[in-house]
């Protein structure tokens, strides 16, 4: 289907992602509804388009807005991305944590099936947990750590969303559709949270040291947040992918350590590294999944799209946005 005259509506579309997925559905020519409350988000990143004539705002909790049901029903389709995201909030607030990630996507999926209006909801690679694989395909087990460990409580609440999603597919034939998101980056990303990426490009610009945690040999694989959207909104528009699972992410795999020292390179930054314990970064006992990379072949072969932006692009972007808007 077209997004042309249709109306979306984005939970948390005033965060990172969901403000680059709304500007992307605007020039679809596609009406939107934001519901956001701002905890995590901010409505800067909506500054660019926050009076278009298509978009329409709303701050709440998706659990609180008024006329939730009515919008819902009015709209063709649901991205749900509202949650409580980055490590540091995961063991510094957990119960705001757990809270926010179950309590909005049950109430985003009671009031959906009411008008059988289809969803995607944005999940995480953080799922697959301690897993040793060389890279996660959906269909593997999860394996997540302990309770007492607040790390996993994030992994946790995701993928109770997932699970609950899937329950509204199979029993009220609720169109649902699952994305985990493997370590999205890009222009609006911010390091509040403990969010890797941006926070490197920040204190490289400001000359301060990057501060790796661990031993900076765990690796990520990092996509950039337009290549992320890109594949969110094929999902949408794909009856196929209705009641499956899809890992979205990049396949470049690079550690942590490489990743800081590409970012001082990059920006010709007199930076230096250093090592801070995990234990000193987040709490005692913190547990660090070493590798998290992707299989995405499951989403190249339903929607034909793999991403493909590299990181020294990716950097180099994110590194200009962030000069131009300090």
């Amino acid at each position: 289907m077209s997004w042309e005259s249709k109306q979306v509506l984005i939970t948390g579309g005033a965060g990172f992602i969901g403000s680059h997925l709304t500007e992307r559905l605007l020039k679809e020519n596609c009406k939107v509804v934001i519901i956001d409350d701002l905890s995590t988000s901010s409505r800067q990143n909506l500054s660019g388009i926050i009076n278009h004539p298509a978009l329409t705002f709303i701050e709440a909790k998706v659990s609180e807005c008024s006329n939730l049901a009515g919008i819902v029903a009015e709209s063709d389709f649901i991205y749900h991305l509202a949650a409580a995201v980055g490590v540091e909030l995961v063991v510094n607030e957990p119960i705001r944590t757990l809270e926010t990630n179950l309590r909005e996507t049950e109430v985003i999926l009671a009031t959906a099936v009411k008008s059988k209006t289809p969803l995607l909801i944005t999940s995480t690679s953080e799922v697959y947990g301690k897993s040793q694989k060389e890279a996660f395909t959906e269909t593997d087990d999860l394996i997540i750590g302990p309770p007492y460990l607040g790390r996993w409580r994030y992994a946790c609440s995701k993928l109770m969303d997932e699970f609950l999603g899937l329950a509204y597919c199979e029993q009220e034939h609720l169109p649902v559709i699952i994305a985990r998101l493997f370590n999205t980056v890009g222009p609006r990303q911010t390091g509040r949270y403990g969010m890797v990426l941006p926070r490197f490009i920040a204190a490289a610009l400001d000359g301060k040291p990057l501060e790796v945690y661990g031993d900076g040999a765990q690796t990520r694989c990092f996509c950039y947040v337009a290549d992320t959207v890109e594949a969110l909104l094929r999902l949408g528009q794909c009856p196929e992918a209705i009641g499956q699972i899809f890992n979205i992410g990049a396949n470049q795999e690079c550690s942590i350590t490489f990743l800081a020292q590409k970012v001082i390179a990059l920006l010709s930054s007199q930076s230096k590294i250093i090592r801070v314990p995990y234990d000193k970064a987040y709490a005692p006992g913190f547990e660090d999944m070493m590798r998290r990379k992707p299989f995405i072949e499951k989403l190249s072969r339903t929607i034909q799209f793999t991403p493909q932006t590299a990181l020294d692009e990716i950097i180099q972007i994110t590194a200009r946005h962030l000069q131009t808007n300090r």
